[in-house]
């Protein structure tokens, strides 16, 4: 077909949502997309959506994969409210994803798959391509599977080897749409199929007839550019919430001069973290998957107690299952990071859905009086500080730290500008040496730690369990008096954490009508509403809240300097309830539950309530 001249338009942001059955290779396509996104200088963030059904049935609604990306020339805080561009694979794509849309947003759909059967799979007993429901949406009807064989036509391959293709098909068609370049995507698929170079040929091909049809083709009379954003200098690559935990563990774990041991058994959506520090073995990395959740986190504490830093990866129900043994590293008083990916329960719950669910687990799920640190990032790049904090602290202080991140950190991607390893802040191992006198449990009058002592030493050797132990000696005691005082001195270390902890800065006035209080992942959902909000003239103030174990000391200056404080959590209010217990003041909940991020509509319209108010 003959090239035709086509308008392009500019535009500030773009969220484009790719879905089908899980085997599309809709996360695949969605990943090719981000990269190279990514590559020319796009601000992005993204958002897969995982079916929870491993073999749903092919058509269904139940089987539906889903991967959005916001990207623009602008900071991108959020994957996005609404869709401005969505590719749907079959009908049971169209109809999930149907309410994200924006008006006259485009709808590409694979004509191929709306056969009478998967319209009934779906749910459908009209064509909505054909009875006027789409009215309102620019909709364009493409035979990608029909076009991607003919392309193929030539290969001698299977018709089923060439349909897997197809995802490749609609890439190309996005590509051209978004004004992508093709050439990074060809160069992942001839790495990807150096071995299996007929399977190389046949994805360049599909994705190039893509790309080649919605040029030529006459359904298409125009398409978009976004320009790069400004961003600061230096060498970003794109990350992974779950990839960022990993590599901020193993920068730690450099810094302080220890090598990692990871116990951990697979659980969604943790399980990525595992996998990504088992290729690590070269910096000093040891991995063990565990029969269970329960050796996973005493294998950890054990490499602990013999000198390494012990790591355990879960999410919610595997942390219920560790809590014996985190009580155990609070009364042995011996490093170790324990990941929770949290995602919706109870119990096993949506295993592929987000959820801020662990927090009051995290604070109290323990018995006996045991806190510990808890730290929180806010976005998949700030998985890396979280985990270098976390370790940092459980080194210096000598306790289980808790990391809760959740499945929309883990598995959504954004830019991350590397940084410079020299201006993290040091980690300092207090190790106990044969040449002074030692006593198990005397402390550092700064921290309140224990020294480390590694077993073996001669002269170190000590007692070590899950027994009250005395003062000093760590001899093991019942003396009331002498428990009362190493609970007060275990729960007083715990505070001293935030001597070595930045203050957060709040984000607008100190005083004023509205403080918004938030954690975790919540952040870039309220940034963005913030700052629509005081472009509409709106007087709103924002404390993001990165560690809730100790809490920071000016946070009751500011929670007290505000007529109301909002809460935006995604459960039914983890966070107010403590804001409450604590500072008993009535914080206003505003809370989520669906499996999904928070969106910025939802909360602006809340705060504009509570403003009119």
């Amino acid at each position: 077909m003959a090239k035709t001249n086509k308008t392009v338009v500019k535009v500030d942001d773009v969220t484009v949502r790719f879905a089908g059955d899980s085997g599309d290779g809709i996360q695949l396509t969605g990943k090719q997309f981000t990269r190279t996104t990514a590559l020319i200088g796009n601000e992005l963030s993204t958002f897969p959506d995982f079916p929870a059904e491993i073999r749903a049935p092919a058509g269904t609604t139940y089987g539906v994969s889903g991967f959005q990306i916001h990207f623009g020339s602008h900071p991108i805080y959020t994957p996005g409210d609404k869709v401005d561009v969505l590719v749907a694979m079959n009908p049971a794509a169209l109809k999930v994803n149907l309410k994200y849309l924006k008006p006259n947003a485009i709808i590409i759909v694979n004509v191929d798959n709306f056969t009478e059967r998967n319209l009934r799979l779906a749910g459908y007993t009209q064509n909505p391509l054909e009875d006027g429901s789409l009215k309102g949406y620019q909709v364009y009807p493409v035979q990608i599977t029909e076009l991607t064989r003919k392309a193929l036509e030539e290969l001698e391959l299977s018709q089923k080897e060439k349909d897997r293709c197809k995802n490749f098909f609609a890439l190309g068609v996005v590509y051209w749409l978004y004004s992508r370049p093709l050439e990074p995507t060809i160069e992942w698929i001839q790495k990807k199929f150096a071995k299996r170079p007929e399977l190389a040929k046949a994805n360049i091909l599909a994705l190039k007839a893509g790309r080649n049809f919605a040029e030529s083709t006459e359904l298409f009379a125009s398409h978009y550019k976004v320009e790069p954003a400004k961003i600061k200098p230096g060498i970003y690559r794109n990350i992974t919430g779950n990839e960022a935990l990993s590599l901020g563990i193993i920068v730690a774990g450099r810094k302080a001069g220890l090598d990692i041991f990871v116990g951990s058994y697979p659980i969604t959506p943790a399980s990525d973290i595992l996998h990504e520090l088992s290729i690590h073995k070269n910096f000093g990395v040891k991995t063990f998957q565990a029969e269970d959740e329960i050796a996973a986190i005493g294998a950890a504490l054990g490499a602990s107690f013999a000198g390494n830093l012990g790591v355990t990866a879960t999410s919610g129900p595997g942390m219920a299952l560790k809590t014996e043994f985190m009580n155990l590293a609070v009364m042995t008083e011996l490093p170790l990071v324990v990941f929770d990916v949290q995602r919706a329960g109870p119990s096993t719950g949506m295993p592929t859905k987000t959820e801020q669910a662990d927090l009051l687990f995290a604070m109290y799920g323990r018995p006996g009086e045991s806190p510990v640190p808890i730290v929180a990032p806010r976005s998949p790049s700030d998985c890396f500080y979280a985990a270098y904090e976390a370790a940092r602290v459980a080194i210096q202080f000598m306790t289980p730290v808790i990391v809760l991140s959740d499945l929309y950190l883990a598995n959504g991607a954004e830019p991350w500008l590397i940084p410079d390893l020299e201006t993290l802040p040091p980690i300092s191992k207090n190790l106990a040496q044969t040449d002074e006198d030692y006593l198990p449990y005397q402390r550092d009058p700064q921290t309140l730690a224990r020294k480390w002592a590694l077993p073996g030493t001669p002269g170190l050797e000590h007692r070590i369990g899950g027994l009250e132990k005395e003062e000093n000696t760590g001899n093991v005691s019942y003396d009331p008096d002498n428990h009362e005082k190493m609970v007060k001195l275990r729960a007083e270390k715990i505070e001293r954490v935030r001597d070595i902890l930045t203050e957060p800065e709040i984000d607008g006035p100190d005083e004023g009508e509205l403080l918004i209080l938030s954690w975790g992942s919540t952040y870039g959902t309220i940034v963005t509403a913030v700052k629509e909000l005081r472009d509409e003239g709106k007087d709103v103030s924002h404390y993001h809240l990165r560690w809730l174990n100790p809490l920071p000391r000016n946070l009751e200056y500011y929670i007290r300097n505000f007529n109301n404080v909002l809460i935006p959590e995604v459960n039914l209010g983890h966070l107010s309830r403590i804001i409450r217990d604590r500072y008993l003041v009535d914080a206003i909940p505003f809370n989520r539950v669906k499996g999904q991020p928070l969106m910025v509509q939802e909360l602006k319209e809340t705060i504009d309530q509570i403003l009119a108010r």
